[in-house]
């Protein structure tokens, strides 16, 4: 398959309910990760746009799931980052059921995107993700992200710690949004779960 091109990605708006989210029946990618781990900058880096997402040095901003349109062919959807200890429980609890209840009863959804953080081991709340996501055979793509903040000899040590503590068959992808290391090989995956060649 070719590389699929991203010519065109645009903000299509914030939902704090499943009832609430676009009708259209386009193919969806979900973006899911805990808080502060580069999903903002991620997806800045698909759509070679520097501010489509906004971008905080605050963990816990996105609390509600953001839509991306991209190339008026399929979503790019940012659920809210989970593993956040900086709000309260009854808050946390409803962003676990919110994300819950999408990945569960979204047919649009063809894919979820788990994002890590290439600099340290998974946490508790990526391994539960890991093995949820695993449990309900929705189809997944692990990206490492940061790689540019850890020199380049130590990836492959930390994709295998990675791999291993998730239970992978293969390695995480490893990222960068700020040098596009893994951009074109995260746009070629996500072109084929949303079966879009160009």
């Amino acid at each position: 398959m070719k590389n699929m091109r991203v010519k065109k990605a645009e903000f299509k708006g914030s939902y704090v309910d499943i009832e609430s989210l676009p009708a259209s029946g386009l193919p969806e990618i979900a973006l899911a990760g805990r808080s502060n781990v580069g999903k903002s900058s991620l997806i800045n880096c698909l759509a070679n746009r520097r501010n489509l997402a906004l971008t905080s040095s605050t963990p816990g901003k996105t609390r509600t799931i953001n839509y991306y349109l991209f190339d008026d062919a399929w979503f790019l959807v940012d659920l809210p980052g989970y593993g956040y200890a900086k709000v309260s429980q009854a808050e946390r609890k409803r962003w676990s059921l919110l994300i819950e209840k999408y990945l569960k009863e979204r047919r649009q959804l063809k894919c979820v995107v788990q994002v890590v953080d290439i600099r340290h081991h998974p946490t508790e709340t990526d391994k539960l993700m890991s093995e949820w996501l695993g449990y309900h055979q929705i189809p997944r793509i692990v990206v490492a992200t940061k790689a540019d903040k850890i020199a380049r000899g130590k990836w492959k040590t930390q994709l295998a710690a990675i791999q291993r503590e998730l239970r992978l068959s293969d390695p995480p992808l490893c990222f960068s949004s700020l040098t596009g290391e893994g951009r074109d090989e995260l746009v070629r995956a996500i072109g084929e779960m949303v079966g879009i060649e160009n």
